[in-house]
């Protein structure tokens, strides 16, 4: 069911030109292509339905929904029908209610009136009250089909499927099928034995169902019906628009609210990032937001052995305020730093990042950026000149040619991944380029042409012997280049990958991916005509992520395909605020809108608002405060919403960080591993608590708005601003509108921001100023932000991590659907039910070599440290090549990855470790130390834990 006040108009929109007809006497003017359907429902003459809704492509088999049209002989369907210039149709008749109500009487003589759970929300009954049907004259009949009286299939933990109460009309199968592109859903049978099934009759559970909840939204009747809806059993009394808080695909949701709690979470069917759709944590795994780990008082304590202690925000303000004051006058200005969020909003990270140049004076701030996409900023402002991925997602419609690097959108990005499934069964050619068999490379109609299936650390070599093909068979477009690119730097750079060292034949025995499939893609791409690139952290975190970054706009511009719809180079954010927290100046070295702290011109803006001198020399950045605080030169620091003790690299050298703090500020809303460490833990919010904004991959800035109140009784930023106030630089904010504005008077690309323009438009793609009012979808148009286009030779260099006898096979990192990041939110809801646990994925042939077999716990060691995780054979990784997630901090799994980062942004090369694996027998010590101070097992706690809603 589709969410609370939405009027479903039946059929897709169309884009023709415009057409007039008459519908029940009224003037009509709609597109050319129009369903006579959807034609009806705008001109609010809405048709009877019960296989049609407006996601979904015409099927025409209820028979519900016939009308008259003068001059045409029977009942056409109006869903298939499409509108005709001086066409005369009539919705209503005594003809067409007889039929209606004939066909209604066989639905209902197998779905009796009353039998829902929530007759309101069922539109089969609906329209039974709409035609006076109480009781079917076919009840019991012989026709009935036989899949009545099958049990109810409870096994996924957020929805139900009740095949009584399914009237086959396929809206399920369909929304599988087109909206989400898995497949899972198919009808059995034929005639009255047809029914509903998942995979091969499997429970919703076990098959290949992803649990995007596009099935349950399509379903007209209560066969398919979140759990949380019928725990509800009353309907909501307000929905609210917001953004999702996992993913950076930014998806618009509406939350709807019964009795004072979330009781549903529905994709915006308007919502411009993911086209009405949304996936497994989105539309589901919200209910950590009341869950009741969550930290509501603020805590204390004078050392990190110290039991915490209760306090009042006052106390613990005053507290915090007055330990870095102390902090500052012992050991100097820059001995305290700040991190922001990439969970919170774009006006609560400008705010902590003011906070720490304003108050406390310093440029000591950094973001998880830096762990993440730091290299594609670097990368994209020195070669187009601008730090941002250059599309918005429905660009990829238009792509002949998708290319995906170092990503695996179905898992990490799942809403985009839809939409480009689509654009894939449309008949764009494929190209992945990574170590792992991600789903893209085969899934249901969707198969790669080429996969580059390189050794971690050869990117750069990859992308060279790419650009090598395109410059010595001649497919450079050389007009482009010439109007729109640097000469010198181009013919430096076409010189250098035209070297015989970049060929394909040459970066075979260095990547392992043989000559012809590197000349096939490399062609392919070229020839296009549109051809995009996708990429994620696959790129981004290795030594050479920036160099990656630069050498992937170099084969953009070189082709071409750059300025338009359906090419550019899009990199896939891993968080939903990511990218606003590298807008909103969270690095060391930069304000908002990417300008650099030594620019007087800049500074002098910021220090003019913000009545305070501010510092021209970077800060220090993430790698560099825990060197200094291992050093003894830095000693306090506040940390919004990350837990870098899980997600940093070598876990032991930043927990020794952490631990020689004399002060750290937390700043969430759970204890997490960096919490322990703390000494002031101040309550967060939720983005369901909270009023502000989110800016996705596609630099499209929307709204977030408050659905219940801060559990604390505090939103984010009014902490920030509170902790300011103590510290004596005032901050006077009402509301974040007023944070916005602030933002927009000094940020170039923002000056056109406000919310009130966001709730007309729906979102905004940043820049928005005078030269772009309502936003900008594609980047680059006509000539580059920079103006000429630069070239940057990109030499391989290989990663100082390398395999030995003694570390012999090379692990790289990743994510899984239904799990999110470092698991603080997913692990806290049900998802936990299709993952668990972090597992080492492992090849058979390694598997073999080493007496291991599936589920075996193996010993995972490298130069940094060990852990002991369970093991999952597997073809999806090659030999050699071993895999693990990291979102459950039991597994430990970045106490093995290194210190290596990319030369230029310190962003850490979590995707290559060389390590060895071993059979054990038993989790390794920290790990059993770890669940023993727990008061019950990981997993037990979370099944009790877990609630219907969650």
């Amino acid at each position: 069911m589709h969410a609370k006040d939405y009027h479903d108009l039946g059929t897709p929109a169309a884009g023709g030109e415009s057409v007039t007809l008459q519908i029940d006497g009224a003037t009509v003017t709609v597109p050319a292509g129009t369903s006579i359907m959807r034609a009806a429902a705008l001109a609010d003459r809405d048709v009877p339905k019960l296989c049609a809704t407006d996601t979904l492509r015409h099927f025409g088999s209820c028979r519900v929904c016939l009308v008259e049209i003068e001059g045409r002989r029977g009942f056409p369907a109006s869903c298939t029908t499409e509108v005709a210039a001086g066409m005369k149709v009539r919705t209503q008749s005594e003809a067409l209610t007889n039929l209606r109500r004939g066909v209604l009487e066989l639905y209902v003589s197998e779905h009796p009136v009353g039998s829902c759970p929530d007759s309101s929300r069922c539109e089969l009954e609906h329209l039974a009250e709409e035609h006076g049907i109480g009781e079917s004259r076919f009840a019991g009949a012989k026709t009935a089909r036989s899949h009545t009286h099958k049990p109810v299939d409870h096994s996924n933990p957020y929805f139900r499927f009740d095949n009584d109460l399914c009237i086959v009309c396929s809206r399920c199968v369909r929304a599988c099928e087109e909206t989400q592109g898995t497949y899972a859903l198919t009808i059995q049978g034929r005639g009255l034995d047809s029914s509903v099934a998942a995979s091969q009759d499997q429970p919703f559970l076990e098959s290949e169902c992803v649990s995007c909840g596009a099935c349950v939204e399509a379903c007209p009747t209560g066969a398919l019906m979140e759990k949380s809806v019928i725990a509800a059993a009353a309907l909501p009394q307000q929905a609210v628009a917001t953004t999702c808080a996992y993913c950076g695909v930014g998806c618009s949701l509406i939350a709807e609210v019964t009795d004072g709690a979330v009781s549903r979470m529905v994709p915006n069917r308007n919502g411009r990032a993911n086209q009405g759709h949304a996936c497994v944590k989105g539309r589901f795994a919200y209910g950590y937001a009341t869950h009741q780990d969550r930290v509501t008082k603020p805590l204390i304590r004078k050392s990190i052995t110290d039991e915490w202690r209760e306090v009042s925000w006052d106390e613990a303000i005053g507290y915090a305020a007055s330990e870095f004051k102390r902090i500052q006058a012992r050991y100097g200005r820059d001995s305290i730093g700040g991190i922001t969020s990439s969970r919170c909003t774009n006006e609560e990270t400008f705010l902590v990042q003011k906070l720490v140049r304003a108050a406390f004076g310093t440029n000591n701030v950094d973001t998880c950026a830096r762990v993440c996409h730091s290299p594609t900023g670097y990368g994209l402002k020195h070669t187009l000149g601008e730090s941002a991925g250059t599309q918005e997602f429905v660009s990829v419609q238009h792509a002949d040619v998708i290319m995906v690097i170092g990503a695996s959108p179905t898992e990490a990005h799942p809403v985009f991944a839809s939409q480009m499934k689509r654009r894939l069964r449309n008949g764009a050619r494929l190209i992945v380029v990574d170590p792992r068999a991600i789903p893209l490379v085969k899934s249901a109609h969707v198969e790669a042409d080429f996969h580059l299936r390189l050794l971690p650390g050869t990117n750069v070599a990859i992308i060279n012997a790419l650009a090598h093909v395109v410059v010595t068979e001649g497919l450079v477009k050389e007009d482009y280049v010439a109007a729109r690119c640097e000469k010198d730097s181009f013919e430096k750079w076409k010189k250098f990958v035209a070297d015989p060292v970049n060929s394909p034949e040459a970066v075979e025995a260095i990547s392992g991916v043989k000559a012809e499939v590197i000349r096939g893609a490399a062609r392919l791409y070229a020839s296009g005509p549109n051809s995009a690139i996708y990429y994620g952290l696959g790129v981004t975190e290795h030594s050479q992520g920036s160099t990656m970054v630069m050498g992937i706009a170099n084969l953009a511009m070189a082709t071409g395909n750059l300025g338009r719809e359906g090419v550019g180079v899009s990199p896939l954010r891993g968080q939903n605020n990511v990218q606003g927290s590298c807008d909103m100046g969270s690095f060391p070295h930069e304000f908002a809108g990417y300008r650099h702290v030594s620019d007087d011109a800049t500074r002098a803006l910021f220090e003019s608002m913000w009545k305070v001198h501010l510092q021209n020399e970077p800060g220090l950045r993430i790698p560099n405060m825990f060197e200094a605080a291992l050093d003894g030169s830095f000693k306090g620091m506040y940390i919004q919403g990350e837990d870098l003790a899980q997600s940093d690299p070598n876990t032991s050298h930043v927990t020794a960080a952490l631990s020689s703090l004399e002060c750290l500020v937390i700043q969430d809303i759970f204890h997490n591993e960096t919490a322990k460490f703390a000494h002031v833990f101040l309550p967060g919010s939720s983005f369901l608590e909270k009023d502000g904004t989110f800016t996705n991959a596609e630099r499209r800035i929307s709204r977030v708005r408050k659905v219940i109140e801060p559990l604390a009784g505090l939103a984010d930023w009014e902490v920030t601003v509170r902790l300011s106030n103590a510290l004596g630089y005032p901050m006077n904010y009402s509301h974040p509108a007023e944070i916005m504005a602030e933002i927009a008077a000094l940020t170039p690309t923002f000056t056109g921001v406000t919310y009130e323009k966001i709730d007309q438009l729906g979102s905004i793609q940043w820049p928005c100023n005078d030269k772009a009012p309502v936003g900008t979808p594609t980047m680059h148009v006509g000539q580059f932000v920079r103006g000429k286009g630069k070239f940057y030779v990109t030499a391989y260099v290989p990663t100082s991590e390398r395999t030995s006898s003694k570390y012999p096979l090379l692990l790289t990192t990743g994510r899984i659907l239904s799990q999110y990041n470092v698991g603080a939110q997913t692990r806290r809801t049900s998802n936990v039910a299709w993952h668990s646990e972090d597992r080492l994925e492992i090849h058979p042939h390694d598997a073999e070599a080493r007496g291991i077999d599936h589920g075996d716990w193996v010993g995972v060691t490298s130069r940094a440290g060990d852990t002991v995780l369970r093991v999952e054979i597997t073809d999806r990784v090659a030999p050699g090549v071993v895999y693990t997630t990291f979102h459950f901090p039991e597994s430990g799994a970045n106490l093995i990855t290194t210190e290596n980062s990319d030369w230029a942004t310190n962003c850490p090369e979590y995707k290559v470790t060389a390590v060895q694996v071993v059979k054990v027998a038993q989790p390794a010590a920290w790990q059993m130390r770890r669940q023993a101070a727990l008061p019950a097992s990981p997993r037990k706690r979370r099944r009790e834990e877990t609630t219907i809603g969650d």
